[in-house]
């Protein structure tokens, strides 16, 4: 029983982990973050989710495909890199 327990508990723990982390209550919400990506000169924003404690996302950039990290709070791009 008690190993039963054990493997249901564990298979719980996994399940947990595969999702999606989701915005804080205090974050900007997505759509004023898509809105500064494109103040960034993003030209289309691809993707765009709540990851790692900041926003996550993809988009155009001077015809190139780009990933960005957004900060959180102000949805100001803080790390941008081609995407390959």
């Amino acid at each position: 029983m008690k190993l039963a327990m054990l493997m249901v508990a564990g298979f719980l723990a996994l399940g947990s982990t595969a999702r999606a982390d989701q915005p804080g209550p205090d974050w900007m919400p997505m759509e004023q973050v898509k809105a500064k990506a494109l103040e960034s000169g993003y030209t289309q924003v691809t993707k765009l989710e709540a990851d790692d404690g900041r926003w996550e996302g993809e988009g155009i950039k001077n015809g190139q495909k780009m990933e960005f990290h957004a900060d959180p709070k102000t949805g100001v791009i803080t790390r941008e890199k081609p995407d390959h």
